[in-house]
């Protein structure tokens, strides 16, 4: 049987509902053999997963995903394969989540004058394990209070981009985080680029050391993934894939709803060992 991977996933270390124990199970359950956790900035859900996949024989891989901008578009840059992680991107991590943090208040503010009140930021913190604390936890924390009905509805009407309680968040510029990621020794990805929607900006992304392009992702056609899958072979880059889980958070997806052939794993590792050699 052909082993296989999926190396996007998140847990409660970012904005997922899923622990490490119930990242493992599901894992186990839906057949993989490897996974990446890649939680939103931080790095914090990787070793409690590994702790306990090592008793079932599963890899975990080393993996993030950074949140970067370019010409005012959110862009998501996935770093895998890290040998060591540099001082440099865990001082940069920090303060992005120190960000993230004075942003929640900042979107809290914005609802109260709203007239939506009794919202605290403790309650929103409380969400997630780390301090890389994102609007699908306020959207959670909306949808409870009734003052949305449903996720979706919370980024249409109040939270997403250009909605009355958006505010901005501290990115890195995407090149910026491109290197941090090879400079602390791992690959960058672009992460589902179909998403972006900016496949002119790819070629500088190149030019700035991007290894690799996510081209299987759940929200993804037969022929975007064709797409992709030329993209890569144009650009050289190595392709990559997984279900974006985030437990209950995201309810269209689950692990292993999109896996990849083992053999791509073992491709990124080795273009990784050989990177390091140069």
């Amino acid at each position: 049987m052909t082993p296989f991977a999926d190396l996007h996933i998140h847990t409660y270390f970012s904005d997922s509902t899923s622990s490490p124990e119930e990242v493992v199970d599901q894992s186990l359950t839906n057949g993989l053999r490897c996974i990446a956790i890649t939680d939103h900035d931080t790095f914090d859900g990787v070793i409690p997963t590994r702790d306990i996949a090592q008793r079932h024989s599963l890899e975990v891989i080393t993996a993030i995903e950074l949140s970067s901008e370019t010409d005012a578009r959110d862009i998501h840059v996935l770093g895998y394969f890290f040998d060591g992680v540099g001082q440099a991107l865990l001082d940069k991590l920090e303060k992005i989540q120190d960000g993230r943090v004075r942003r929640m208040a900042q979107m809290i503010e914005k609802l109260n004058a709203l007239g939506m009140k009794g919202i605290t930021l403790e309650e929103i913190l409380s969400l997630t394990k780390s301090k890389s604390v994102g609007r699908l936890h306020l959207a959670t924390v909306l949808q409870q209070k009734g003052f949305v009905g449903s996720i979706p509805e919370a980024f249409h009407r109040l939270i997403g981009e250009g909605k009355p309680a958006y505010a901005e968040k501290f990115k890195l510029m995407t090149t910026e985080a491109i290197k941090l990621i090879k400079d602390s020794g791992g690959l960058a990805v672009l992460a589902h680029p179909l998403i972006t929607n900016r496949d002119e900006l790819i070629p500088g992304f190149v030019q700035a050391g991007l290894d690799g392009l996510e081209v299987y992702y759940p929200r993804y056609s037969s022929a975007t993934t064709v797409h992709y899958e030329n993209l890569a072979q144009k650009h050289k880059l190595l392709r990559t894939g997984g279900s974006d889980a985030h437990g209950q958070a995201k309810q269209d997806t689950f692990i292993g709803k999109t896996k990849i052939p083992y053999d791509l794993v073992e491709a990124m590792r080795d273009y990784a060992r050989r990177s390091l050699a140069w």
